[in-house]
């Protein structure tokens, strides 16, 4: 059996109250982690750890309550936990707009939260991992950096920023036992798109499920799965990225996309 037995290692993961963060928190508590949870609002903090508590019980966890899209936030982050063994940097913003009515401000704000929080954590985390030798360090970008969508080329844009980053910081490491790697998710069915997807049919009585099928059908006809990832097929891949199997693995864009981008 694969062991990917992370005991004794210090983990982060931002953005991580809800959705795709809090099933990586989850799976790398279940793995052996100490995880540290962050989120904007202590109510929300608050709830995930009593959720994560019931998941997996004896787990250890605990938070951070900051704002990581921003310089101050993420500070405040650093200067309560200084060193962590993996970082994952999973804080994000998307919401489906007009290109053409979408505003500088708008674009400024989506970059600070989707591509600075990683540039900056990583900046402050890094230099302890190359020091101690071991580190791992992953951005949850998604197959929109591969195939912007046309109703979020924000979005899909600040995620294609971040696969380079990445790709940057993996050569900064080099020779270290430190690797650093992009997972790029398809459609996932998180809270977020959940409310999305309702938001897009008010009317509807149909389970989301059926909804989020359509949608995958409808607007990533290239996906094979046929239906949006759930968020633990996700953090799956994260974790396995994030174990000490995961040695050689590194400036790898990782795709849990469901085959939606169409490319052997």
């Amino acid at each position: 059996m694969l062991n990917l037995d992370l005991s004794g290692r210090t983990a982060l993961v931002t953005g991580s109250t809800g959705g795709i963060g809090l099933a990586i928190a989850r799976k790398l508590g279940e793995a052996g982690a100490t995880v540290i949870i962050n989120g904007r609002k202590q109510e929300g903090v608050d709830s995930a750890l009593e959720k994560l508590a019931k998941a997996v019980p004896g787990g250890a966890f605990r938070s951070v309550v900051a704002d990581v899209g921003t310089a101050e936030g993420c500070k405040t982050l650093f200067e309560a936990e200084n060193s962590v063994d993996v970082l994952i940097n999973n804080a994000g913003i998307f919401a489906p707009n007009d290109f053409f009515q979408t505003t500088d401000e708008s674009w400024e704000h989506l970059f600070e939260v989707n591509l600075f929080s990683g540039v900056r954590l990583s900046r402050a985390y890094l230099p302890g991992m190359k020091e101690r030798n071991w580190g791992r360090v992953l951005f949850i970008a998604s197959e929109s950096a591969l195939n912007i969508p046309v109703e979020m080329v924000d979005y899909g844009v600040s995620k294609t920023a971040m696969l380079g980053l990445a790709r940057g910081l993996a050569k900064l490491m080099a020779g270290t036992n430190v690797t650093v790697n992009s997972v790029l998710p398809g459609p996932t069915l998180s809270e977020g798109v959940e409310d999305m997807l309702k938001a897009q049919n008010p009317d509807s009585t149909r389970p989301v499920t059926e909804l989020a099928a359509e949608f995958v059908q409808k607007h990533r006809p290239s996906n094979i799965l046929r239906r949006m990832a759930t968020v633990d097929e996700v953090a799956n891949l994260v974790v396995y990225a994030a174990s000490p199997l995961a040695s050689a693995t590194t400036g790898a864009a990782l795709r849990v996309d469901g085959g939606t981008v169409d490319t052997i």
